[in-house]
């Protein structure tokens, strides 16, 4: 199953580790178990979407 089109939200415990993208374009390597954490933009919450 395919996740590429899943997103995430800020708080969110990552199940997969790869790169995630935030909704304001900014790439993070995020690591299974962790917490997806706020836009490193401006520190509020946002979207992350797995990236391949």
């Amino acid at each position: 199953m395919s996740r590429t089109n899943t997103s995430y939200r800020t708080g969110e415990t990552v199940e997969r580790s790869g790169n995630y993208i935030s909704e304001s374009g900014q790439k993070n390597q995020l690591q299974e178990g962790e917490k997806f954490p706020n836009c490193p933009v401006n520190g509020n919450e946002t979207t992350w979407s797995y990236v391949e």
